[in-house]
């Protein structure tokens, strides 16, 4: 049986290691918030240029990037990939709203050419 010190002991270091992943969560939110930027800046960019809103042989190359990043890390290389598609997948959601701004823009009547 677990005496009450132990469980006092137990619940303590529970909450220091909640506390670490608390911290992890939050910097995973502001590196995700940093990334977005970035890949804004891309779609505004691919949008002006008429260039298309996803890049199939880019995200095949991040993927086995990652995959390999993720097996060095001892992380599933499966969860990496499935993070990856779901990040890409708004991403690309983003880039074709911005490239459907960006024609429109284009074909309204006095827009600048």
């Amino acid at each position: 049986m677990t005496s009450i010190d132990d469980r006092d002991a137990a619940m303590s270091e529970l909450l220091g290691i909640r506390s670490s992943i608390d911290n992890i969560d939050a910097a995973l939110i502001h590196l995700l918030a940093e990334r977005f930027k970035f890949t804004q800046q891309v779609g505004r960019l691919k949008a002006r240029h008429g260039l298309p809103p996803s890049d199939p042989d880019r995200e095949k190359r991040q993927i086995a990037r990652l995959r390999a990043l993720a097996e060095d890390a001892h992380l599933d290389p499966a969860f990496a990939e499935k993070w990856f598609n779901f990040v890409v997948a708004e991403v690309i959601q983003h880039h074709e709203e911005l490239a459907g701004g960006a024609s429109a823009a284009r074909t309204e009547p006095g827009a600048p050419a």
